[in-house]
């Protein structure tokens, strides 16, 4: 995922408050004992530190029974998480003259600290740590763009090194267009203190710290704030966002996920290996002491802060086993990192945005738009394209005008048409772009001007990027673009097309009978095609022209139907549901399916896939629609397939918008997973087997497609091999 910055604060009185309101103790010790330790109580969670390493210690509740015990490691420290709310006491195992004075623990829905706590902070420009509640530090980067204060403020927040101060890219960029920019690292990141795991509840209230330690400052205009990043940091910005900061103006999560299980982790029930398993590892790579090189800089360099923040990292649970044993949708694990049931919390503007194809966080984002029900302002853009296509020239304007309007509080300027140009050449390597034109704010007021923009439609489709007229192929621009007003969008209609016994789609089902035909199968090999469909260097998938590696199935591993040319225009913006009746003798199998376009000319273009583990086939039916299966994916209703006869799987196709234009062909394929997407491998269980799909009068194959009527397409297709992120082949038919 992306990259990111730093912040900053002072604090002898924030950190005597800190310890004072929440019970910082120290382990008693007799004359003749081994050395006390400290604790710090927190959110559900206790840390112990300056212990002896190698000793066993007990947790006690209020009641004196042992709930916890662990051993302190070499750099002494120990960390208990998932605790319930109340008073708790610490001891060594088997010396009671050992036990700490109590502390208490507090919850998530714990009163914050009163308003004077993060007055008592001073954050100046440069590098400072924030004091959290619970008295842990956040390393903290502060930019101030030139002139005289106090300035609108942006804050990004992520793991990623936002408060590394040699890394300036964004600090920059918003300064460049006149906002103050705070980079903070999370906890047990970077230089900040703690133990860190991927999205724990304690993040976001630190957040919620970081946000109010920062609009408390004198530089600080409005004394709000609003929240920057793509990526990671944007993700973070809707658990920040859920705990409502009192000072938070606005939100711009980028490239984000709606549920991390389903989403981008285990889709369809399928591990995904490719991305998603090895950003977990970077993830705890780069949270281990000094895993990240610039720390050990500044700690070498005198900053003892940093230095003593790593105390607290070799109690960092390991992610990688998390993943492993959870292969279910645990709602105790899962519900804490799936944004889609906590965004309805977020009463602030949002500004998203993000790819179909984003071959990172899968592009299963736009599920959550309409979750934003406590939000005054929700604004989506959305196209086909990659990762970084969330701050491509389509998209770019409108977002800078929403932070000039709902955190600067001023008519939007033109420092955009600067950045944005700049900004788009260095992540695809197109120069010679210009931002195209916006709202014309001239001679308009702030309230005239704020006013404009929310009169226009909040979901922006941008069709065919890559493949603008005049541009070159391949330029992080749309060739048109579509607004409605709400999300999914309320004019589309579910519309079938059915498979038929010998490879077609057709707009009814089938007649004949099943046992009049005889039906297609395909052996389930996933080495019959490489893992992922890119296996160029690095970010070169976000050029202009990266090249694809997207094979044709090989005969026997995987089945396709393909329909007649279109006698119209048809328009698909949304989900889609492709419903197969499928046996194999096997208890369970993985399937991909993929929907793509076949042009008159004999191309190919890819438009989307989706996933399912067959087991994983039962469905929330309060929340499934024509169009959208949606699995429960609990192991409670995992369940084989039977033997010997056909059952109905739905897997869902991941939202997209496509103009399949008069003459062009839709095709469906499925086959084991892998080989459709960049960066997305998975861990599949298939493993050869005999796949059977039918196709008949009972058994109704299909593929639903949200179809958007009276959509209006330019008369002729791009250029096949100038679409962002949609590959292009040679159709073999």
């Amino acid at each position: 995922m992306a990259t990111g910055r730093r912040l900053a604060l002072c604090a002898v009185s924030a950190v005597a408050l800190v310890a004072g309101a929440l019970g910082t103790t120290s382990g008693a010790s007799a004359a003749d004992d081994p050395p006390g330790f400290t604790l710090r109580p927190g959110t559900n969670q206790v840390y112990v530190l300056d212990a002896t390493p190698g000793d066993e210690l007990e947790l006690l509740d209020g009641d004196g029974a042992v709930v916890e015990t662990g051993t302190v490691d070499v750099q002494g420290s120990l960390a208990w998480r998932r605790l319930s709310v109340g008073p708790y006491t610490v001891r060594v195992a088997g010396d009671p003259a050992s036990e700490s004075d109590p502390v208490t623990v507090t919850g998530f829905r714990s009163p914050p600290p009163p308003q004077s706590f993060y007055d008592a902070q001073t954050i100046d420009e440069g590098f400072h740590y924030i004091t959290t509640r619970d008295g842990t530090t956040l390393s903290a980067n502060v930019s101030l763009p030139s002139g005289d204060g106090p300035f609108p403020t942006v804050v990004e927040y992520s793991g990623y090194g936002p408060s590394n101060p040699a890394d300036t890219t964004f600090a920059q960029l918003f300064n460049t267009l006149g906002f103050a920019y705070v980079g903070v690292n999370i906890r047990g990141t970077g230089c900040s203190g703690g133990s860190f795991l991927n999205f724990e509840p304690v993040q976001s209230l630190d957040g919620y710290d970081a946000v109010e330690a920062i609009a408390a400052q004198p530089w600080v205009k409005f004394h709000e704030v609003g929240m920057v990043g793509i990526s990671y940091p944007g993700i973070s910005q809707l658990y920040v966002a859920r705990t409502r900061p009192p000072h938070l103006a606005a939100i711009t999560p980028l490239s984000v996920i709606d549920d991390t299980f389903r989403g981008t982790l285990y889709p369809g029930g399928v591990l995904n290996t490719g991305f998603a398993v090895p950003w977990a590892a970077e993830r705890a790579t780069q949270s281990a002491p000094y895993g990240q090189a610039w720390t050990k800089t500044r700690a070498d360099n005198g900053d003892t802060e940093c230095a003593d923040n790593q105390l607290l990292r070799l109690q960092n649970p390991d992610p990688l086993q998390l993943i492993q044993d959870n292969p279910f949708y645990d709602p105790v694990i899962a519900d804490q990192v799936n944004p889609s049931l906590f965004v309805k919390k977020i009463d602030v503007p949002v500004f998203i945005a993000g790819a179909w194809q984003d071959e990172q966080t899968g592009g299963h984002f736009p599920a959550l738009l309409d979750d934003f029900t406590g939000s005054p302002h929700v604004y989506a853009t959305m196209s086909n394209g990659s990762h970084t296509e969330s701050l491509s020239l389509g998209v770019f304007g409108r977002y800078a005008d929403f932070l000039d309007l709902y955190v600067g509080r001023r008519v939007p300027g033109d420092a955009k048409k600067l950045v944005a140009p700049i900004l788009a050449q260095s992540i695809t390597g197109v120069g010679g772009l210009s931002l195209p034109p916006g709202i014309d704010y001239t001679g308009m007021t702030y309230r005239q001007a704020l006013r404009t923009y929310q009169s226009q439609d909040p979901v922006r489709i941008g069709f065919e990027e890559g493949a603008a007229a005049g541009q070159p192929a391949g330029s992080p621009l749309p060739r048109f673009v579509r607004t409605f007003d709400s999300w999914p969008v309320p004019q589309a209609k579910p519309t079938a097309w059915y498979l038929t016994p010998g490879g077609g789609l057709r707009t009814s089902p089938s007649r004949l009978r099943a046992g009049d035909v005889e039906q297609r199968s395909y052996l389930a090999d996933p080495t019959a095609l490489p893992d992922t469909d890119y296996t160029g260097p690095g970010n070169d998938i976000w050029k202009a022209s990266p090249t694809y590696d997207w094979r044709q199935i090989p005969d026997g591993k995987g089945l396709g139907w393909i329909s007649p040319p279109l006698a119209k225009d048809v328009v698909a913006v949304g989900t889609g549901s492709v419903d197969l009746w499928v046996k194999t003798p096997e208890a369970d199998t993985d399937l991909e399916v993929t929907l793509s376009e076949v042009r008159p000319d004999g191309t190919e273009v890819y438009v989307q896939s989706g996933w399912l583990r067959a087991s994983h086939r039962k469905l929330d039916l309060d929340e499934s629609t024509p169009i959208s299966p949606v699995h429960t994916d609990l192991e409670a209703d995992a369940a084989p397939l039977p033997a010997g006869k056909f059952t109905k799987l739905r897997v869902e196709l991941f939202p997209f918008a496509q103009a399949f234009r008069a003459g062009s062909r839709l095709r469906v394929t499925v086959d084991a997973p892998g080989g459709a997407r960049p960066l997305w491998a998975f861990d599949t269980i298939a493993h050869g087997e005999q796949v059977t799909v039918a196709a008949d009068m009972v058994h109704r194959s299909r593929i639903v497609l949200a179809v958007v009527p009276g959509v209006k397409v330019p008369a002729t297709a791009p250029p096949c091999s100038s679409l962002r992120s949609q590959p292009c082949r040679t159709y073999p038919g």
